[in-house]
């Protein structure tokens, strides 16, 4: 998948959770592959009685991580406190502990260069890891997300060659004769014939916060598309979100999408971890999801096989260009930390090629890991998606400033528009006000 960055991008409760934490994988996770006999022999007399906390948010670390970390403390002695914030508190709590000077020795963040600058000014809050072994193993592109002035801050967790896309269920649409549609007319004539079968199109989750945004920024390309150059003019305060046409047709849809009953009666309730057990009872047959779905459905009822879940790009505003993006959930070392060597210490052990293999093949929403020497398991499904389209373009939450880090609040805001509290215009507005705030806070010439 690096050539598809390459083409787009090159120009809460608080819940401390130790090992039975984590992401949701119904089948247990094999043991872990045995450490090298030299390391171990080699730490043996450098064993440490040290705990260190690692504070990140909801399904970002997940139990073949924690696996992993079992094995760790077996080799160093160095022990995990892991800490899983729910998802509509975790940037909150994060920016709080930031700036209270008291965060946790590694912290889980988003990576993009600008917003780890301007949100958790990086340089001041974690520690330069551009000398750590496993840095110049780091996919260039993914690197280049996580680095301030040539510094590398973070290591990355996620499968970022994966896009957000709709996730369908193959046997649904082959006993409906349904295709894949090309524009939003399309989409929705096949979520009519869906729910005429007494099926829910759409499964949605609002309650968790952030994947009902999906819908919105992930279509990038669509915006830059009918207004050719509006992502340099957002950067240079030349234009307003408020002011763009296709923005507010995209917010509409969704809303309509509701309105529609596509989403079905329980959206404000769902929850994404019950994503997989949902899709494969086949009562919803759609899903905003990124192409390890079918894995994750797979471990929810194994008689469903990964290959009965396609995948199509998101069609609001009748886009038909894949999203791109190689920013994701990330680990930092807390420039604070009394534990910062013990913390790099769990770096490097993730970042071997045996253990960031173990986690792809364990994982089952990874399919691949941005590090040299990994082996994908990509399926003829996913290739296939991803040959169907041939333009490319990059998400927006990473092509504009300021707008990553406003995804829970702009959650909240649409979850407002869905009940009839405030409309796509207002949104829009608001976006825009809290871009021009952070961008003064941030000494932005282009807002002064």
């Amino acid at each position: 998948m690096k050539k598809i960055f390459g083409a787009v991008l090159a120009g809460v409760m608080l819940t401390s959770m130790t090992a039975c934490a984590g992401g949701k994988e119904a089948a247990p996770t094999p043991t872990p592959p045995a450490a090298d006999t030299t390391k171990e022999a080699s730490a043996a007399n450098a064993k440490q009685d040290v705990t260190i906390s690692y504070m990140a948010g909801q399904d970002w670390v997940y139990d073949a991580e924690m696996k992993l970390g079992e094995k760790f403390t077996e080799e160093t002695g160095i022990k995990i406190d892991y800490q899983i914030i729910p998802s509509d508190q975790y940037t909150n709590l994060l920016l709080t502990k930031l700036n209270a000077g008291e965060c946790a020795d590694l912290f889980g963040a988003q990576s993009g260069s600008t917003d780890i600058q301007t949100q958790i000014n990086v340089e001041k809050t974690a520690l330069d890891l551009s000398g750590e072994a496993w840095a110049s193993t780091v996919d260039p592109l993914v690197a280049k997300e996580l680095s301030v002035n040539g510094k590398l801050y973070g290591q990355p967790t996620a499968d970022t060659s994966s896009v957000w896309g709709i996730a369908y269920n193959k046997k649904i649409f082959t006993d409906l004769s349904l295709e894949i549609p090309t524009n939003y007319d399309e989409f929705k004539a096949i979520c009519e014939k869906i729910k005429a079968e007494g099926i829910t199109p759409i499964y949605e989750c609002v309650s968790d916060g952030w994947h009902h945004v999906l819908w919105y920024p992930e279509i990038g390309p669509v915006y830059e598309k009918a207004a050719p150059g509006l992502a340099e003019k957002l950067n240079m305060n030349t234009a307003k979100f408020a002011e763009d046409a296709t923005m507010n047709k995209v917010l509409s849809q969704i809303k309509e999408m509701a309105e529609l009953g596509y989403w079905g009666d329980n959206y404000m309730s769902n929850t994404y971890a019950d994503a997989p057990k949902n899709i494969a009872s086949g009562k919803y047959a759609m899903f905003v999801a990124n192409q390890g779905f079918g894995a994750e459905v797979n471990a929810a009822d194994p008689n469903f096989s990964a290959d009965d879940i396609g995948y199509f790009v998101i069609p609001l505003a009748d886009n038909q260009t894949l999203n791109v993006n190689p920013c994701g959930p990330s680990r930092f070392v807390y420039s604070g930390s009394k534990n910062a060597e013990a913390a790099k210490k769990y770096l490097e052990f993730l970042a071997r090629p045996e253990n960031l293999q173990y986690m792809i093949d364990n994982v089952p929403k990874y399919n691949t890991l941005p590090f040299q020497g990994v082996q994908d398991k990509y399926t003829e499904t996913i290739k296939e998606f991803y040959n169907r389209y041939q333009e490319q373009g990059a998400v927006y939450q990473v092509a504009i400033k300021y707008l990553n880090p406003q995804w829970m609040d702009i959650g909240k805001d649409l979850t407002a528009m869905l009940v009839g509290d405030m409309t796509p215009e207002t949104i829009l507005k608001n976006i825009d006000k809290k871009r021009a705030e952070q961008a003064v806070a941030a000494k932005d010439a282009a807002w002064n």
